[in-house]
């Protein structure tokens, strides 16, 4: 029944979902908060991007970069997030020259203060190199990885375990491993600094797997930034004795000229005392 009810609805939902279906996607993401049937409505679109012939028609790339990617902004994501990671990852399997705009895509949505949605995003975007090609990989590394570090640095540990759990898929890894002159510049301060400074130990122990992953992995390269951000801290604390000298001497010049001028506002007051005595004398 519900078999025959999916074959008799698929074609009219695929004429549907460039046009009709856009205007009441777009409706949900940018005027209402609450949309009854979302994820149902995605399920079914899940299987039938799975369908899609190739090559992709216009419409549909359209469909996934202006419908499904702004999808991501809605508040109530996580009532239908897994539905629509799956629609995603289906896009990208039947076409993978889509990834680069789907990356950046989720980069540009990439929640700020809700921690639940950026594990949540951190999970889809795991799935998505689970099938990504090494091609594509490349042209997102760079940004990727900086939005990785700054997960990693996330004082919420949920968040920070997330992230670092990417180093323990082998097919990632190896991603890594091939790109490691640009992935690992990316995030070797953050997770030198982190080790440092976190207050969870688990991140810290994650922190410190991930860092000797790395220096098994490129040692020169690892020695090399080691040396690097040593070299700039130290260029940085530097900077910061100067500013905090600079400052102590403005203070300094200050009070300086405080004292000089409450003094010469004295030294009339001073000079009149006497010659009130006098004259007072002589009367």
């Amino acid at each position: 029944m519900q078999v025959g009810w999916l074959r008799g609805t698929g074609p009219a939902v695929i004429a549907l979902s460039p046009s009709a279906s856009c205007s009441s996607s777009r409706r949900f993401i940018y005027e209402l908060e609450h949309f009854n049937g979302v994820a149902e409505l995605l399920e079914i679109l899940g299987s039938i991007i799975n369908g899609f012939a190739l090559p992709l028609k216009t419409e549909h790339k359209q469909f996934l970069v202006r419908v499904l990617i702004p999808l991501h902004s809605v508040k109530s994501l996580s009532v239908f997030h897994a539905q629509l990671a799956y629609c995603v990852v289906q896009f990208l399997e039947k076409d993978a020259t889509l990834t680069e705009h789907v990356i950046r895509g989720l980069l540009k949505y990439w929640p700020k203060t809700c921690t639940q949605k950026e594990v949540m995003f951190l999970g889809e975007m795991e799935e998505i190199l689970d099938v990504i090609e090494p091609s594509q990989f490349v042209k997102i590394q760079e940004p990727l990885f900086k939005q990785v570090a700054r997960c990693v640095s996330s004082p919420h540990f949920q968040v920070a375990e997330r992230a670092l759990y990417f180093w323990n898929n082998e097919y990632i890894l190896s991603l890594i491993e091939d790109n490691c002159h640009t992935v690992l510049p990316a995030v070797f301060g953050t997770l030198y600094q982190v080790s440092k400074e976190h207050w969870n130990q688990t991140i810290v122990s994650l922190i410190y797997n991930v860092l000797k992953t790395f220096m098994e992995m490129n040692g020169k390269l690892f020695d090399e930034l080691t040396a690097s951000y040593k070299l700039e801290k130290q260029q940085e604390q530097q900077k910061a004795r100067e500013r905090q000298e600079l400052w102590q001497g403005l203070e300094e010049l200050r009070l300086r000229r405080l004292q000089g001028t409450q003094g010469a506002k004295e030294a009339p007051l001073q000079r009149l005392t006497p010659q009130v005595a006098t004259s007072g004398g002589q009367s």
